[in-house]
């Protein structure tokens, strides 16, 4: 089953061109412009809904909390009841 690339190449070059080759031209065109139409109706939804989203990100993480706690200032953590130097001072 070895043929020679050579020969098919020189049968492929005498063999008449398909008749269907002189509009195909046309037709692979004007289905890609049929389909930019339709893609670029695609694109801008897609594009909405994305900065729909982004706007309700932003709002939604931009809007500040119910009840905001305030901060103690300790320079040493959370001060805490049963720290071992607080046992030591109750007792006096």
């Amino acid at each position: 089953m070895v043929q020679d690339l050579d020969a098919a190449l020189q049968r492929l070059s005498a063999a008449p061109a398909h008749p269907g080759l002189g509009s195909i031209e046309s037709a692979v065109l004007g289905r890609l412009h049929e389909r930019a139409a339709t893609m670029s109706l695609q694109g801008i939804g897609i594009g909405a809904t994305a900065a729909v989203a982004a706007l309700m990100l932003g709002i939604a993480t931009g809007t500040p909390p119910a009840s905001a706690a305030p901060d103690t200032l300790s320079p040493f953590g959370p001060s805490s009841p049963f720290a071992p130097s607080t046992l030591l001072t109750a007792s006096r």
